[in-house]
């Protein structure tokens, strides 16, 4: 603007201001009040990441995932809540699949000598180091986990981030969370009677024929892993072979009533809405699925694991990439997801109840009382998380870089995330209502 505009303005404004103070009637103006500063955001304990320290006895490598691959080490924790530093010793070996084989960010599994509160989290032995070093943003195992203890879905994991040191060299942040195992603080089913199975092809008897704790199952050759008990005999083997068999049984000839006799139904709605809602293909192997049985009590759906596959992974550069978000349209069950499953796109363990017209109902009940919370409140806790510790993302993206900015990342999973909710919206309305009663 020019100074002549300047002062032509400056001048009429002065005299506006000029008649208004002469006249008694007229109102003075009412300047606006300043803005306060925004306040800095303060986060509770659990959102902050703390450090976690690791030192092998002679600094001994972690060279492996297998139970003998163990090694003695102590671990201090150093929070900002000074009630949560702990020190103790522990054992500590690599854990996971493709995550350990494939890429330099390793995860782990940490056995403490002695149970112990972690992180305010429920005491016990085994806790989990996940390296997320595959998904950019680190918040996809932490969605879900939000995701499922929002929708009441029983023993989801808890997330503490923490820095971790091993060895004296700093390898950046990680996911604390639980060990999925039986347990009074973990899957709380009877340790003599209970039954906590894996669906997973990896852990099946095509890959590890030699587990002992494996089979297929009778109905739906699905390959199973009892988690627990742990190291069934072999007459164990075959009666969970035989309680397996008589849900599967149900769903794929039993009545609606019949079924609800066996399973939560309500665990597997909320179960399956989730693997459809984040894209996570490993349903389709199926990977990382679990269940359990409590005794004299019905099959439930649970605890989720292992989403770094979903959110439209590309799985075409599985070994190197990191890229996501590319569709939102993209379905795990297809817009009938019967059909789907007698195709042989998924097994039909997962699809058979969508014959049964309660169930449909209900399943779109479900999506109906859910849908409104997925961004404004799953979402937003889940960013809680990445808020508290943005810097220590910085530090392990300076560790690990993998040529994206988390940050950029992070948007694009809320806009696909966005776009999938209501997509999903017109696909579940849509869906096929069953033909069983």
């Amino acid at each position: 603007m020019h100074v002549k505009q300047v002062k032509t303005i400056f001048i009429a404004t002065f005299a506006i201001a000029a008649l208004g103070s002469c006249s008694d009637d007229a109102e003075k103006p009412v300047l606006p009040e300043p803005e306060p500063d925004e306040p800095e955001m303060v986060y509770d304990f659990q959102y902050r990441a703390s450090r976690l320290t690791i030192n092998t006895v002679n600094q001994q490598p972690v060279t492996g995932k297998g139970k003998e691959n163990y090694v003695n080490c102590t671990v201090t924790i150093d929070s900002d809540n000074d009630a949560w530093n702990w020190q103790g010793t522990a054992r500590i070996r690599g854990r996971g699949n493709s995550t350990w084989l494939w890429y330099p960010k390793k995860p782990y599994r940490i056995k403490l000598d002695e149970k112990a509160e972690i992180l305010g989290l429920k005491t016990e032995k085994d806790w989990v180091l996940l390296a997320n070093y595959r998904d950019p943003t680190h918040s996809m195992n932490n969605f879900v986990f939000q995701t499922g203890q929002f929708m009441g879905l029983p023993y989801t994991n808890n997330t503490r981030y923490v820095e971790v040191t091993l060895n004296g060299d700093y390898i950046g942040i990680y996911q604390l969370t639980e060990q999925v195992e039986q347990g009074k603080s973990r899957v709380n089913i009877n340790e003599a009677n209970g039954l906590l199975l894996s669906l997973d092809l990896d852990d099946g008897p095509s890959l590890n024929p030699d587990g002992g704790d494996n089979f297929f199952s009778q109905t739906y050759r699905l390959p199973v892993c009892v988690k627990h008990p742990d190291d069934p005999t072999a007459e164990t083997l075959t009666a969970v072979k035989a309680e397996f068999a008589l849900l599967e049984e149900a769903v794929k000839n039993g009545t609606y009533t019949e079924i609800n006799e066996l399973l939560n139904v309500e665990s597997f709605i909320k179960y399956i809405m989730i693997q459809e809602l984040v894209h996570n293909v490993e349903l389709n192997a199926p990977r990382s699925m679990f269940l359990f049985k409590d005794q004299g009590g019905k099959w439930t759906m649970g605890p989720l694991w292992d989403f770094d596959g979903g959110f439209d992974f590309d799985w075409s550069t599985m070994y190197t990439g990191h890229d996501y978000f590319a569709s939102y349209r993209e379905l795990v069950m297809s817009v009938n997801p019967v059909s789907y499953g007698q195709n042989g796109h998924i097994s039909p363990f997962f699809t058979d109840l969508f014959k049964h017209k309660p169930f449909v109902t209900a399943y779109k009940e479900t999506w109906q009382s859910v849908r409104n919370d997925i961004l404004p409140v799953y979402w937003e806790e889940t960013q809680r998380y990445m808020e508290a510790s943005a810097d220590a993302f910085d530090r392990d993206n300076e560790r690990w870089p993998i040529g994206k900015s988390r940050r950029h990342e992070i948007e694009r999973m809320r806009e696909w995330l966005e776009e999938r909710v209501t997509y999903l919206d017109k696909i579940i309305t849509n869906y096929p209502a069953g033909t069983k009663e």
